[in-house]
């Protein structure tokens, strides 16, 4: 038995030590940067240029009512809300322009300070990315300092901005990667490439631009991996493969959908927003439409009182409609008209809205006992509830799409212009031939029987004489899947009264509510899709500068070439301090100009913020 076994204390060598190496200077550029852009944050305490844009998506936050930014993806606005949250804000403010006071319910500090810190640790990162990079610390130190003092970085970090936030993460996510290249034998290698993709999923969640840094780096490891291959076993190949794409595409995928399902979850309550979504995602919300559209009927049967919406929602969301106005006799380019009543899509809820789906071959326009549904392909009339106009297309031009034909009211004025109101209904997501046409669920086109076109939108705006409503047109080369050619039933009754008086009063009376409609997540979140708008790329021109002085610093060769570049260096040092120093009345609010000093600025409105005492 040796000594170990013995008295295990005496294995133990003492004392104990840990040896830590700390860089000074990453310290003081960490220090600096967290100073510039920490220093003042409450000042001024009023709306500053997009804070009046992301303030309103806070309030809703706050409120926990929904809301769609179709710049970029939810994660951002949460990032944000946090502060807003810890800070204690309570959503109370109304952000209607720049340069408004803060009341003293806005935790001014919270809601600046997560991008402030973001912003401050961008300047770290891109030290340990330039010498990651494999350049001199020298030259990290250099291009730290470009970022540090340039005031529109420090201006986009010392607000409530998401700028700073989408920069870091993508810095970090670069910087991961690069670790994750260079660590061959370590053991965290594989932890800085979860970093990566978590840090690349953070970034496309903050803004889509974050897209073209995650290219990058996906071919980045498509080149590296292939690289790799080499002569290596099949088994070793698999595994690199399979690790990188769960790392990188996966992990990242899970992600976004996963802010998605945070952002549904915490906004459940119906918004200013709904109108722009699908009448079913709208009814899953509380309150708005929910409140309208629980208890319907959901099987529109012969004698049901609809409203149609259109399943596009561009330009607008809008409603089958039509009133008591007839098309001009003659349009002003001198086209002719068949003077009918007209029908167009109205972007606002309106008793005119309201339709009856009647039988062709019964006068009731109430619905029978037990009732009778309408199915895929049947034959219908659609009749307006308020003025008793069956809904027609004939072989005369649309008003304002002069290729298309256009849809009326009809009226019979005893000339050679029968009506054809007769329309097919064409349910386009059916599960069966024999489908019944469901209220909010259905996706139907309604087929001319005579002319074999299909009522759309055509998404222009009528003139003054059709009130700037939007035109509808019966579409005769309609083909392929078309939003604008596809209609759903909204609110939806059975009809119980023949006689015109009785059928305006039931019309103009609220539906019941007792019972709530639900939409699946992965519904919602495909349909949201749809708002997705990938911006044109856009480069901070200082990230250029920094990569182009360190790529020409390496070819430098002789001690005469560096010294003059050194002297370069140092005069782009100098004028970017001076440009700092020169705009820090701009930046912090100080040192205060002079009254001749204002008033030699060139002013816009909303800079009246800076001439205001703290």
């Amino acid at each position: 038995m040796n000594e170990c076994s013995q008295s295990g204390m005496q294995c133990v060598k003492l004392p104990i030590s840990v040896r830590v190496e700390i860089n000074l200077l990453l310290l003081a550029v960490t220090g600096l940067a967290l100073v510039t852009r920490l220093y003042g944050i409450h000042f001024p305490r009023a709306v500053v240029f997009d804070e009046v844009y992301y303030g309103q998506f806070l309030s809703l936050y706050m409120k926990q009512v929904f809301f769609i930014d179709e710049s970029g993806p939810p994660f951002g606005h949460m990032v944000l809300a946090l502060g807003a949250y810890l800070g204690g804000f309570d959503g109370n403010f109304v952000w209607n322009r720049i340069g408004a006071e803060y009341t003293s319910n806005v935790p001014v500090w919270s809601l600046r300070v997560i991008p402030a810190l973001a912003g401050s640790f961008c300047i770290p990162l891109a030290y340990l990315l330039v010498v990651e990079l494999g350049y001199s610390h020298f030259s990290a130190l250099g291009a730290c300092m470009l970022l540090l003092m340039e005031n529109s970085l420090i201006v986009q970090s010392r607000f409530m901005l998401l700028e700073s936030v989408l920069i870091f993460f993508l810095l970090l996510a670069v910087l991961s990667y690069l670790h994750f290249h260079k660590a061959r034998n370590s053991s965290f290698r594989w932890f800085w490439l979860m970093i990566c993709g978590v840090s690349c999923a953070c970034g496309i969640g903050v803004k889509y631009m974050g897209m073209f840094t995650y290219f990058l780096l996906l071919g980045l490891t498509a080149v590296h991996t292939w690289q790799l291959i080499g002569d290596r076993t099949l088994s070793y190949v698999m595994v690199q493969v399979l690790v990188r794409f769960l790392a990188l595409v996966v992990l990242p995928v899970i992600m976004y959908i996963g802010f998605f399902y945070v952002h549904l979850t915490l906004l459940y309550r119906s918004g200013p927003h709904d109108q722009m979504m699908s009448s079913a995602f709208q009814a899953s919300l509380e309150g708005g439409l929910a409140r309208i559209t629980q208890g319907q009927p959901l099987d529109v049967a012969l004698g049901s009182q609809v409203t149609l919406r259109t399943v596009s929602s561009k330009p607008v969301p809008c409603w089958l409609h039509s009133h008591k106005v007839n098309y001009p006799i003659r349009y002003e380019n001198g086209r002719g008209s068949s003077h009918q009543q007209q029908v167009t899509c109205y972007p606002f809820k309106d008793v005119n809205n309201w339709w009856i789906i009647k039988d062709p071959g019964r006068h009731t326009l109430v619905v029978s006992s037990p009732p009778r549904p309408v199915r895929h392909g049947d034959i219908i009339q659609l009749l307006h509830g308020m003025t008793s106009r069956y809904l027609n297309t004939h072989d005369v031009a649309a008003p304002m799409s002069p290729h298309s034909q256009e849809v009326s009211g009809y009226i019979d004025f005893n000339v050679s212009m029968p009506a054809q109101n007769l329309w097919r209904v064409d349910i386009v997501n059916r599960e069966s031939d024999r489908e019944i046409w469901k209220t909010i669920l259905s996706e139907v086109r309604l087929v001319h029987v005579n002319t074999s076109a299909v009522l759309k939108l055509s998404g222009a705006s009528l003139p003054e004489w059709g009130f700037k409503q939007l035109e509808v047109v019966g579409d005769k080369i309609y083909k392929g899947y078309q939003q604008s050619g596809m209609w759903n039933v909204e609110e939806h009754r059975y009809g119980r009264s023949q006689e015109q008086k009785e059928r305006e009063l039931e019309l103009k009376s609220p539906t019941h509510s007792d019972i709530k409609r639900n939409l699946t997540f992965m519904a919602k979140f495909l349909e949201l899709q749809g708002w997705a708008i990938f911006p044109i790329l856009s480069i901070n021109s200082n990230l250029f500068l920094c990569a182009h002085i360190c790529m020409l610093f390496s070819f430098l060769r002789s001690p005469a070439q560096r010294k003059a570049f050194g002297v370069v260096i140092l005069a782009v040092l100098c004028s970017v301090y001076v440009s700092y120093h020169n705009l820090s009345p701009l930046t912090y609010g100080q040192p205060a100009l002079s009254s001749d000093e204002l008033a030699a600025l060139r002013w816009r409105e909303s800079w009246d913020i800076l001439l205001r005492k703290r």
